[in-house]
């Protein structure tokens, strides 16, 4: 019995999930960003060749 008190009364795993789901949403945000930002270089670096190749 007092081993299950002691598991009810422990925080440490709620804490780490929590620290999880955080690292979690960063990296989706992140990924989120850096596909964006890819998408954005990739219409750039487009352009260029682009104009490079009609002589501009």
């Amino acid at each position: 019995m007092m081993t299950i008190r002691k598991m009810i009364r422990d925080n440490k795993g709620a804490t780490a999930i929590e620290y999880g789901l955080i690292a979690a949403l960063i990296a989706v945000a992140a990924i989120a960003a850096m596909s964006n930002l890819g998408n954005t270089l990739n219409t750039t670096f487009n352009k260029v060749a682009s104009n490079m190749s009609q002589g501009k």
